[in-house]
């Protein structure tokens, strides 16, 4: 098969993975197409962009290690993407990976993370953005402080998942 991962990862319905478990296999089984993965984030189509962002994420499940290889591409070239599936796996990514980020890759992390939930308006986005942003604030008491206002006025939003979301965190942070 000859294949690119860009082709597999192209067509059907949107909301399908299609073939995306396909190349989250082909990628487990040698890491260095890892790199071709990646390089689907800078496709045209915007599906192919939603399924390597499932690949990623499911690749990173399995081994956070490797994801380190991409994480200055991931926090620079691909948060840069305007498209809700990237940003809100960027939030995965970064929790997945964050007892191997550096100190300036968790701080990039966090200005990323704290960016999408001041300004997305995602649903998914805000959801994880807010509950990674809340998991990191137990060892950061000034990105707690940064939370509040945040949480507090997301407890408002119309969409429930959010909202609900929000009002947890907020009781749990105190």
């Amino acid at each position: 098969m000859n294949e690119t991962f860009e082709q597999m990862l192209t067509g059907g319905h949107p909301n399908s993975l299609g073939r995306t478990l396909e190349v989250v296999d082909t990628v487990l089984a040698d890491r260095a197409k890892q790199a071709e993965l990646y390089q689907c984030y800078f496709s045209d189509d915007e599906i192919v962009r939603l399924r390597v962002s499932n690949a990623m994420k499911r690749v990173t499940i399995e081994h956070p290690d490797w994801t380190m290889d991409f994480m200055d591409g991931l926090q620079s070239d691909v948060a840069a993407i305007d498209q809700a599936s990237t940003q809100w796996t960027l939030a995965l990514l970064f929790n997945l990976t964050k007892d191997l980020l550096s100190d300036a890759q968790t701080d990039r992390g966090k200005e990323i993370m704290k960016r999408n939930l001041a300004q997305h308006n995602d649903w998914i986005v805000l959801n994880n953005s807010m509950q990674v942003l809340f998991e990191w604030s137990g060892d950061d008491p000034d990105l707690a402080v940064w939370l509040k206002p945040h949480l507090e006025r997301l407890t408002g939003e119309t969409r429930k998942s959010v909202a609900g979301r929000a009002t947890k965190l907020l009781a749990k942070l105190g």
